[in-house]
């Protein structure tokens, strides 16, 4: 069983390819998703990772405030997304 992981205050440089590399330390990466800006396509400065249960449980734990890119990471299990009112 896999889970996603939130990954917060990323450096507004950091690729997807960054982001695999590090988790991987800790397991089988299964994808990695930064979001962008809809309107700019400018980084958010936060992406979700998907590895397995145990591997996840591993990487959230070593990687919580860790230093990358000179920003110190919010690691954490991924929350459900909220339901959204639609936009007109």
């Amino acid at each position: 069983m896999s889970k996603s992981i939130y990954v917060g205050n990323l450096p507004w440089s950091a690729t997807e390819e960054e982001v695999q590399a590090l988790f991987a330390t800790y397991g089988n990466v299964h994808s990695v998703k930064l979001i962008s800006d809809r309107d700019t396509g400018r980084a958010r400065g936060f992406g979700f990772v998907e590895m397995e249960d145990g591997e996840a449980d591993k990487a959230i734990d070593a990687l919580n405030d860790h230093e990358f890119g000179g920003r110190k990471l919010r690691v954490n299990e991924a929350k459900p997304r909220a339901p959204r009112q639609p936009r007109y």
